[in-house]
């Protein structure tokens, strides 16, 4: 494992198959275990899917934490949460799974290799990414676009932001 100092990441997550939430609070507590610090939890939204439209709606998040963990581990860390949840690995691209974590953004890094790469190649492009993204990490600038994650939310179409649908506050990770 490759430690180094100590800095903010945004995570994306997603669940659409099973106990969503209860799934979503798993992940959290996963990312806790592994060494990243959470300092903020957005709102909880229902949101349509994406790639593969025939399958159940998600619950998704957005996280800010600090981690000294680099991008390699990182990822490692999200892949046995997700692999614990039960997702299935040999499943098509943007298929139902119990749970997905997405490395969305790591302050002062940029990774370009063909297993990782942050920020997230499709982060500008997804609604259910950006509305809670924003929610906690709005005045984050993207650092390939140079604008905050805010102004890339306003940019999507309308409708495509009005589908991502609020289901509780941010205070639903204490029950």
């Amino acid at each position: 494992m490759t430690s180094g100092p100590a800095r903010r990441v945004c995570l994306a997550l997603g669940s659409n198959m099973g106990d969503r939430e209860a799934h979503l609070l798993d992940a959290l507590d996963g990312l806790h275990a592994g060494g990243v610090t959470i300092e903020a939890v957005s709102s909880l939204y229902e949101t349509p899917p994406w790639g593969v439209v025939e399958q159940p709606a998600f619950l998704n998040i957005a996280v800010v934490g600090v981690t000294s963990l680099g991008a390699r581990d990182l990822l490692a860390l999200a892949k046995r949460i997700e692999a614990a949840a039960g997702r299935d690995f040999s499943a098509p691209r943007w298929t139902a799974r119990p749970v997905d974590v997405d490395i969305a953004l790591i302050e002062g890094e940029t990774v370009t290799d063909p297993d990782l790469t942050v920020p997230h190649l499709l982060l500008a492009e997804r609604s259910f990414v950006l509305v809670p993204l924003a929610e906690v990490a709005g005045q984050w600038i993207h650092p390939h676009l140079g604008v905050p994650i805010a102004s890339l939310r306003d940019a999507r179409p309308d409708g495509e932001r009005t589908e991502v649908r609020r289901v509780r506050g941010p205070e639903w990770t204490a029950g």
